[in-house]
């Protein structure tokens, strides 16, 4: 799996296919996979009891002050920078017949 270059800024750029990106480069409405956690072990352990765990399919909500995301059936809210260190990837879209 390839990572993206450093965000150049902005932040509305979609996470092409196949890539990794921080979940704070997904734009709202988006489903999406986590494959990372790059934070401190205590913070790491702390999102994945919470229910962000690597392959755990997430949905981005909101993306104005803080991120919006429903895991699990629940809808649960993190900062921008948390966002930052959560790595995924986007899950294809599903084609309505």
């Amino acid at each position: 799996m390839q990572k993206l270059p450093a965000d150049s800024g902005g932040g509305d750029e979609q996470c092409p296919q196949p890539f990794l990106c921080p979940l704070s480069r997904v734009n709202a409405g988006v489903a999406v996979r986590i494959k990372q956690l790059s934070a401190p072990p205590e913070v790491t352990h702390r999102l994945r009891e919470m229910g962000f765990c690597e392959e755990q399919k997430i949905k981005l909500l909101s993306r104005q002050s803080n991120f919006i995301c429903q895991v699990c059936n629940a809808r649960l809210g993190i900062s921008a920078r948390l966002a930052e260190g959560i790595l995924v990837e986007p899950l294809p879209r599903k084609k309505v017949a």
